[in-house]
């Protein structure tokens, strides 16, 4: 199959060696990075043009102007993907400018180079069907799982909550210990703590946009936040109060 992918960045290129590395062809158009000239087409026009697949790989807040300007472009026998880490707002972008015209679904890889170098598996993948499209998740399911990946169908809303609780989250403790400064030496660091040294490893790893876009873009993240700071506060008074409570962890007995 043939794909254009519209994004170059750390994601992108990961995904591009995915897909070349399964037989497929890919056209990549991304004037902000440096494409490799066997991928590089000179337009977004141009890259599309015989392609059966486009993969929108760019920044969430720039979704929106690309839709725009890509429509023109688009036909019916295009499907349209994209692979950003917040469904909702790239959703109802891709219904408000795709409509019933042009095949789209939202997706989620739960991946990333990170982890695809350290060789992590299983690679998961979320979609995010259209309603106006429920014929493209079969084929998107199909495309995943001839990738390796195990696939995971949920509606937009219900995708951006539960990474709000974990992968939001997740990077907003780890990037407080990063500037900390917390994890640049583990040589005494137990076991315990070495399972946070991969939440440390992708921070420092990931574009800055990045950390943006599941924090500000995910319409749940302030939310999830906030509750973990209450409850970090309660857990940080009870023990200035030498509450034995504080001490216990539900679900683990004590000794």
């Amino acid at each position: 199959m043939i794909f254009a992918l519209l994004g170059y960045g750390r994601f992108g290129q990961a995904f591009a060696q995915m897909l070349l590395n399964a037989g497929h062809q890919v056209h990549v158009f991304d004037p902000h990075a440096d494409v490799p000239a066997p991928l590089a087409s000179p337009s977004a026009a141009e890259a599309t043009r015989d392609a059966e697949w486009i993969v929108l790989a760019m920044p969430v807040p720039l979704l929106a102007t690309a839709l725009r300007e890509l429509r023109p472009y688009l036909h019916r026998g295009h499907t349209v993907i994209d692979v950003g880490s917040v469904k909702q707002h790239p959703c109802e972008l891709m219904d408000e400018w795709l409509g019933d015209d042009i095949p789209h679904i939202g997706s989620h890889p739960l991946f990333g180079p990170l982890s695809l170098a350290r060789g992590e598996r299983p690679l998961r993948t979320v979609l995010c069907a259209s309603v106006r499209h429920p014929e493209t998740t079969e084929r998107a399911r199909r495309l995943f799982e001839a990738l390796g990946c195990e696939v995971i169908e949920r509606d937009a809303a219900y995708h951006d909550r539960a990474m709000a609780d974990t992968h939001a989250l997740a990077f907003f403790i780890a990037k407080a210990l990063v500037e900390m400064g917390i994890g640049e030496d583990l040589s005494m660091a137990p076991p315990s703590f070495l399972g946070l040294a991969h939440m440390l490893a992708a921070v420092r790893g990931d574009a800055g946009h990045l950390f943006a876009a599941i924090q500000r873009e995910n319409p749940y993240a302030a939310e999830s936040r906030a509750q973990l700071l209450e409850h970090l506060d309660a857990i940080h008074q009870r023990l200035l109060q030498d509450d034995g409570n504080a001490l216990a962890i539900p679900g683990v007995p004590a000794a």
